[in-house]
């Protein structure tokens, strides 16, 4: 069963929202605040993984927690018909956490998170000598507020 084959339901966007917030919970710990057996959560959060509706867990950090990096978004405009070749070749780049299809005069927008200046000037010359990429617009995050 692929991810286009299922859909999930009230109860699996339920554990999806519970890790969310904690994804370190344990099977049991999301049975008892969802009100269902250990093995229904465990089965269906196999199904999710299976499925590719949960691509996997990862960490949040506090904001500050990276203050030394430099952040910031990018809007890229494509030429024609290339933006999964543009979107193929951003996603190589490891300084992009995050990559979103959009509408509007952009076509995606790319969030940037680097150790320098210099490697986002070179991030910059990277994404912009992509075949395909006919503009980018690109503004550093200063402060969360």
């Amino acid at each position: 069963m692929t991810s286009t084959d299922y859909t999930p339901d009230s109860l699996d966007r339920r554990i999806i929202a519970h890790l969310r917030a904690d994804g370190r919970a344990s099977l049991s710990t999301l049975s008892d605040t969802l009100g269902v057996a250990r093995g229904t959560v465990q089965k269906r959060l196999e199904r999710l993984l299976e499925t590719g509706t949960v691509m996997g867990f990862t960490v949040r950090v506090r904001q500050d927690y990276e203050h030394d990096t430099v952040q910031a978004v990018m809007m890229i405009e494509v030429t024609g018909k290339s933006t999964t070749q543009v979107i193929r070749k951003l996603k190589t780049l490891p300084e992009i956490y995050s990559l979103h299809t959009t509408n509007g005069n952009w076509d995606l927008v790319a969030n940037i998170r680097v150790a320098s200046l210099a490697d986002f000037d070179r991030v910059l010359r990277e994404v912009r000598m992509i075949d395909g990429v006919a503009n980018s617009e690109t503004s550093l995050l200063l402060s969360s507020v």
